[in-house]
């Protein structure tokens, strides 16, 4: 009996071994392959050909959106569950648009797993009823994304954005994201502009408030 060949991409090693024993047990299913990072996942993509692919949106050295739209420009059919901790009205939306075929939280079970799995190797598309109705919404009234602040926001600034709600002051952004200081100075910049912050401190509660909010 064949078995999909799956692809865990995450920053978590704990959290990669947890899904491989989830994925693993099942017979439908065998763990090809992990990574941490974008570089190491591509490079797997191309010398293990899994049938599929598993990843997280917050990685090292990237993000699992940009990772998503590379990985969809090269491997135009290869199925992407993304399986994240961060809550579905957040990065639902952008993760399908940027081509995922599906979106599940990690506290879900070992079972939704496996039948998000099942769904997204079949061609399907899996997401909860909730981001299903708000995607379906936003399709009916022409909006392309949720009216959040942070819909206007692009990836990397939405990475920088929930850094800063976090705590982190610039320099360790800089450092976390491998960019110049001067980089993430100009992210702040384009980023208190889109959300209307009229200056640093601004900028810094609105996120902090967001982050509660969001997780």
């Amino acid at each position: 009996m064949y078995r999909a060949r799956v692809l865990i991409v995450d920053d978590h090693p704990l959290v990669r071994q947890g899904l491989a024993m989830n994925i693993s047990t099942n017979p439908d299913f065998e763990v090809c392959g992990e990574a941490a990072t974008v570089s190491e996942a591509m490079e797997l993509l191309r010398d293990r050909k899994p049938d599929l692919m598993v990843v997280d949106i917050s990685l090292k050295e990237g993000n699992g959106i940009e990772l998503i739209k590379d990985v969809r420009s090269r491997f135009t059919r290869l199925p992407i569950l993304v399986v994240s901790g961060f809550k579905e009205s957040l990065y639902g939306e952008r993760a399908l648009k940027a081509g995922a075929s599906g979106y599940l939280n990690k506290q879900e079970s070992q079972a939704k797993l496996i039948e998000a799995l099942r769904v997204v190797l079949k061609g399907g598309r899996y997401m909860s009823p909730e981001l299903a109705e708000t995607i379906i919404n936003a399709g009916l009234s022409g909006r392309a994304e949720s009216d959040s602040i942070v819909s206007r926001l692009s990836e990397r600034e939405l990475e920088i954005f929930r850094m800063i709600g976090s705590g982190m002051t610039s320099g360790a952004i800089a450092n976390a994201l491998f960019l110049s200081r001067h980089t993430i100075d100009t992210h702040r910049e384009n980023i208190k502009r889109k959300v209307n912050a009229k200056n640093a401190g601004e900028l810094s509660l609105m996120a902090v408030h967001w982050c509660l909010e969001n997780g």
